[in-house]
């Protein structure tokens, strides 16, 4: 499980130091992928194969399936991090989350987020304000 909020910085390179207390479930090899919001989501490899059964068997047939298929394989790229715990970031996705050098790595229970520094401070901040409320919505009951 991923907890935790981590401020580490992204070298020249592209590269991202995971937080050592993520390192240990990340080891044997990640994938990065856009996520919603505009940052980047990374899941173990495992963790990524499983979710993605149900939408590789998903019917293209349909236009949505097609498309969110592609957008999550297009956007995806599969890393081992080095001796270091560090991993490269594709100038591709880094674009896409607008990753400069300060950067936010947040743990998400299933999924490590990496954020923009500047974007996460906006979206926490508006997020606080609501999160009582989104449990009782999303969760009714708990």
């Amino acid at each position: 499980m991923f907890l935790g909020t981590h401020t580490p910085k992204l070298d020249e390179k592209g590269r991202l130091i995971l937080p050592a207390k993520f390192r240990e479930e990340l080891a044997e090899g990640l994938v990065i992928t856009r996520a919603q919001d505009r940052c980047l989501a990374i899941y173990p490899m495992a963790t990524f194969v499983e979710m993605t059964k149900s939408i590789s068997t998903a019917p293209t047939s349909v236009k949505q399936v097609r498309d969110f298929q592609r957008m999550l394989a297009a956007g995806a790229s599969d890393e081992k991090p080095d001796k270091q715990g560090r991993i490269t970031i594709p100038q591709q996705l880094r674009g896409y989350a607008g990753l400069q050098t300060n950067v936010v790595v947040v743990g998400a229970i299933n999924r490590v987020e990496v954020w923009d520094a500047g974007a996460w401070e906006e979206y926490s901040t508006q997020q606080e304000s609501t999160f009582a409320e989104m449990n009782e919505e999303v969760f009714p009951g708990m």
